[in-house]
């Protein structure tokens, strides 16, 4: 059954910054009632009967390096944080929450199935995940509290969409580590969360009635790019640990123009000033955007300047989209500090970043 939700046009997050957000969402009373993220034996079962499916039952590895250990914990942060956003979206949709009744209870049952099954298949990604961790001896990832900038069900299914992109970048970067770490017996689990997330986001655009596939190949990303943009956009400042997870987080970059048309055009960004409030020297910074498969696009950083009221440095840059080798779909953009003439993949742009992501979806 189509359930069309196509008054959302959403090309960034930052265009949903200013709603207001509920408060905070904690799993602190178990909105689950499943024991999540530690369940019991019985309790599992009732995930597993709600996810259609179970979690694979072969024997977890028993040693990888180290950066695969931080791998897996970007992977179970991340799933904690969807299972947070989509058991808050089922409440809002449960108790009637304005901006998230549905009149027509067909529908809303449709929604409510779907988004039901969704959590549970969030939570498996996490046992997966969690469960490899515990077995290796590592730190498993406990949950945050977490904020959700959106108001409306059509906002909440747009952000999903949005977040499911920039996870889908960063996954088949997280089996290219594994590949090159020999810690092959991750890669057939995390590729089949690659296809079973693609599956979201198809269903997640027909929603807003956009076709289900956005591109032939999708934008590649990183795990330094999914890290900073949970914690800049959804992450309750000081709620939880994050220091163990080997990852940094950046500064955030602003996209200010929204919307933002299929077209080539200048874009305007922000991002914070210094914590002295001095002026940066950005003579070596460039604006990298990472678009598909294709090496990164390097446009320099014009009419730079210092608003002292608001202790943020301003500036445009070209968006040179052309809907074919750029522009549509997700692209990450990002400040880059030193040389780019070389840069060709994502992780190259990411060992240089000094603010972002900053998130444009176009299609």
């Amino acid at each position: 059954m189509h359930v069309s939700f196509a008054s959302v046009s959403l090309v960034g997050l930052s265009c949903l910054s200013n709603l207001a957000s509920a408060a905070p969402f904690s799993f602190a009373d178990d909105p689950t009632g499943e024991g999540y993220p530690t369940p019991s034996p019985q309790q599992l079962m009732q995930i597993e009967l709600q996810a259609h499916g179970s979690l694979p039952n072969g024997p977890s590895p028993a040693s990888v390096k180290p950066d695969t250990v931080t791998s897996l914990q970007l992977i179970a942060f991340n799933e904690i944080f969807e299972t947070a956003f989509f058991s808050s979206a089922i409440q809002n949709i449960t108790n009637n929450v304005e901006g998230y009744v549905i009149p027509n209870g067909t529908y809303r049952d449709a929604v409510l199935e779907g988004l039901v099954a969704i959590r549970a298949q969030e939570e498996l990604h996490t046992l997966f995940a969690n469960n490899s961790l515990k077995a290796l001896g590592a730190m498993p990832v406990q949950p945050c509290e977490y904020k959700f900038p959106v108001a409306t069900l059509p906002d909440a299914i747009a952000l999903a969409a949005m977040f499911t992109d920039i996870v889908l970048g960063a996954l088949p970067a997280i089996q290219q580590l594994l590949a090159k770490a020999n810690d092959s017996a991750l890669i057939p689990g995390i590729g089949s969360v690659i296809g079973q997330e693609g599956e979201q986001v198809g269903a997640f655009r027909l929603l807003q009635n956009k076709i289900p596939s956005a591109l032939p190949f999708l934008t590649a990303g990183t795990r330094e790019f999914a890290f900073s943009a949970l914690n800049q956009n959804f992450i309750v400042p000081g709620s939880c640990a994050i220091d163990y997870i080997k990852l940094p987080v950046y500064e955030p970059l602003t996209v200010m123009t929204m919307p933002i048309a299929a077209k080539a055009q200048t874009l305007s960004f922000e991002f914070p000033m210094p914590a002295n409030c001095s002026t940066p020297d950005t003579s070596s910074y460039s604006l990298a955007y990472v678009n598909q498969q294709n090496v990164p696009v390097i446009e320099p950083l014009q009419s730079v300047t210092a608003n002292m009221a608001t202790k943020m440095m301003q500036f445009t840059a070209a968006f040179p989209y052309n809907g074919t080798t750029f522009g549509n779909g997700l692209t990450f953009a990002l400040v880059v500090d030193g040389p780019t003439a070389a840069l060709t993949s994502a992780a190259e742009v990411a060992a240089i970043t000094k603010y972002g992501p900053g998130l444009i979806s176009i299609n």
